[in-house]
């Protein structure tokens, strides 16, 4: 600290000096309080005209002292409306000077604060009913808030800040009941009452809530109808293993068209692998070129899990792509996992992803008539005026037959023309990357490459998941258990939120089962209970997403809707389940059930931000399986076994001993041996994986 402060002291002459021995270097106009900040995306708007503060004592103190409105300004690196009202708006001199005179002005990461974000997009919601990023909220100097939105044109927001000076110093009673008012209904709105009647589970309650979600299936393009399309993984991972356990052939098909459709529209890169954050139009072809780590870790899992059930070829091509883009662009030396690519290079949305005809004629030469046609390339452009978005025409053995090739020349063809098209996109001006490394986001690429792993037996992948997963333990969480959430420069900063822990836990359960190292479900086990001791609340045994004691913000809540990346709490309470069954601890499965039936009616009514809690519910209403595996081959047969689509199956095992309770009296020395057990019971052992996989029947 000491010397971050004395760098603070330093910087400006650091600059100064270089300036005077650098002649063709020009020092900023203006510089704010954000050169400070480790962030990308603050740092973005470190030399605006708007005298931005980032969130903390400082920016509130002064608000108070000042009696000024704090003017709250959330957003992310890789956000393209964020660039646009962040050009158009935050470098105007004379709004910034409005801006300025009546508030004080933070600038947030909402990466870095997901509870600051959640606070002022309820905000919003209640507001004026719209969500989305650049989010601009508006509170009293105490910090409640009284109105959201988000992109303004400079004329728009002009009207706005005027106005809103004007009420504050004309109606400021107005303004502070609009505030309790909002505060109210952020409390709300998120308010879960503890269920105190029987809790009951059953795959009847939970084929109800997805009577209820198919009516939100586009039976069509896949997805949900309407737009934008986001692939929301965790809906089609649930679906997946309900389709398992009931045998619902429909819902089947409907994961099956989704993933497809995704992966060969636009929202999926041809060329370099990683799939954009969605769609902006149904057939998910227009994609909003953002490549977020979350969506793409979070996909792997879903097309491994997929292929486990279908076999599609096209399901691993896309997990081997798509992990070998985060190697090459996300992956930074020390095992982290950097946060996201920018949409925009050189102030233009899609530029480094897109393609004219003429372009495509240039480089291919012959072949171009048959990329043009596999692709969906039109002279007109299929995007905008001119510009071309890669789109995999999935008929590819019509357009074999038509040019009288083998799927085999094709595929070669094709290779040869992709190749070409990397190399000349190479020397275009690449997305910027946004290099912090966040805890939750990581955790969940983790288990990415841990499933890939499972799945495909490739030890790179492994080697990759052990890398992160010691990156987290070194720099992220200390002996106690405290966490940190952000990454970036060699230093951790910011106490990590409820979604840290429990994608952390759920990765190193992950971890242990890949591995049978017990080290990782004891850590696991370990960051449960310091989760369970400073974050849940005791009444409804949900976790609040920020640290009890925490009184930084106006508004604590327990995040529990599913939405691009599953609630920490449904998370939390398959962690919980799971953790249950390995240390046969009753009081962590009556946490699980307590908090699934408090969220069970709203699951009911709007399935599809509940999709997680789900899947809970279902281990909840089907016993899972655990398969326990002894002896020196023991990771041999858990691999020759996760050749099977196994959802509700838990494993767990050692090659020679174990601590856990569940293996006591299960080795036979010599013999590799498996324990199918369920209700508390095993079937008889076996050394045969066929036999074990036809004891693991409903």
């Amino acid at each position: 600290l000491r010397n971050f402060n004395l760098m603070k002291l330093f910087l400006p002459l650091f600059f100064a000096f270089f300036v005077a021995f650098h002649g063709t270097a020009q020092s900023p106009a203006y510089t704010n309080a954000l050169i400070y900040e480790r962030s990308p995306y603050l740092l973005q708007h470190a030399h605006n005209p708007v005298n931005w503060y980032p969130w903390g004592e400082e920016a509130l103190a002064k608000a108070k002292a000042e009696d000024k409105m704090l003017l709250v300004s959330i957003g992310y690196s890789a956000c393209h409306w964020c660039h646009v009202m962040g050009h158009e708006s935050f470098e105007d001199t004379a709004i910034a000077r409005l801006m300025n005179t009546h508030f004080v002005c933070i600038k947030v990461d909402r990466e870095e604060r997901p509870d600051i974000d959640k606070l002022y997009m309820n905000a919003a919601l209640l507001t004026n009913g719209e969500t989305g990023w650049p989010l601009n909220g508006f509170a009293l100097p105490d910090g409640s808030p009284f109105f959201a939105g988000t992109y303004y044109t400079p004329e728009q927001w002009t009207k706005m800040l005027t106005y809103i000076t004007h009420e504050y110093a004309t109606d400021r009673e107005k303004i502070e009941e609009t505030a309790k008012l909002v505060t109210n209904g952020i409390h709300s709105v998120n308010e879960v009452a503890r269920n105190t009647t029987e809790r009951k589970f059953s795959l009847a309650t939970i084929s109800k809530s997805y009577a209820q979600l198919y009516k939100e299936f586009d039976r069509e393009k896949g997805g949900k109808l309407g737009t934008p399309k986001f692939p929301t993984p965790s809906v089609w991972k649930g679906l997946l293993q309900y389709a398992e356990i009931t045998k619902d052939t429909a819902a089947l098909e409907q994961v099956n068209r989704t993933i497809m459709a995704i992966a060969n529209g636009g929202i999926n890169d041809h060329l370099g692998g990683g799939f954009s954050r969605y769609a902006t139009d149904a057939d998910w072809n227009i994609p909003h070129f953002e490549k977020m780590l979350y969506d793409n870790a979070q996909l792997v899992e879903l097309y491994c899990l997929a292929w486990q059930k279908t076999k599609k070829p096209l399901y691993k091509e896309v997990v081997f792509e798509t992990l070998d883009f985060i190697d090459r662009h996300m992956t930074a030396a020390n095992g982290g996992f950097y946060s996201s690519l920018d949409a925009d290079s050189e102030r233009e949305e899609g530029k480094y992803y897109v393609w004219t005809s003429r372009e495509i004629d240039s480089l291919l030469k012959k072949d171009a008539t048959l990329f043009k046609a596999y692709y969906a390339i039109r002279e007109e452009g299929n995007w905008e005026a001119g510009k071309n978005i890669l789109r995999k025409n999935p008929l590819e053995a019509e357009i074999a037959r038509k040019e009288g090739m083998t799927l085999h020349a094709l595929h070669a063809t094709l290779d040869a023309c992709e190749k070409k098209l990397v190399a000349a996109r190479k020397k275009r001006v690449q997305p910027t990357l946004d290099d912090k490394i966040l805890t939750s986001w990581n955790a969940l690429t983790l288990k990415a490459y841990v499933r890939a792993y499972r799945t495909f037996g490739e030890k790179r992948f492994l080697k990759t998941a052990k890398k992160n997963a010691h990156f987290l333990l070194d720099n992220m969480i200390d002996e106690s258990g405290s966490m940190k959430r952000s990454y970036n420069d060699g230093t951790a900063s910011i106490s990590a939120f409820m979604d840290d822990y429990a994608f952390v836990i759920s990765s190193f359960i992950d971890l242990y089962e890949a591995t049978f190292d017990q080290a990782w479900l004891d850590k696991a086990n370990s960051l449960t209970n310091y989760s369970i001791v400073h974050f849940q609340d005791t009444t409804t045994q949900l976790f609040m997403f920020s640290l009890v004691a925490s009184e930084e913000i106006i508004v604590k809540e327990a995040e529990i809707y599913d939405q691009v990346i599953p609630s920490s709490n449904s998370e939390m309470a398959i962690n919980l389940i799971r953790l249950g069954h390995y240390y046969t601890n009753t009081e962590y499965l009556e946490m699980a059930e307590q908090m699934v039936s408090n969220i069970q009616p709203r699951m009911a009514k709007n399935p599809y931000f509940y999709s997680n809690w789900l899947r809970a519910e279902q281990f909840l209403a089907t016993e899972p399986f655990e398969v326990a595996i002894t002896g020196k081959n023991a990771l041999n047969i858990r691999q020759e076994m996760d050749q099977h689509y196994l959802p509700f199956v838990f494993f767990y095992g050692a090659k020679k001993s174990s601590s856990l309770e569940s293996l006591a009296g299960k080795f036979v020395k010599g013999k590799t041996t498996i324990y199918v057990c369920q209700y508390k019971s095993c079937k008889a052992p076996t050394q045969s994986v066929e036999k074990a996989l036809e004891q693991l029947h409903f």
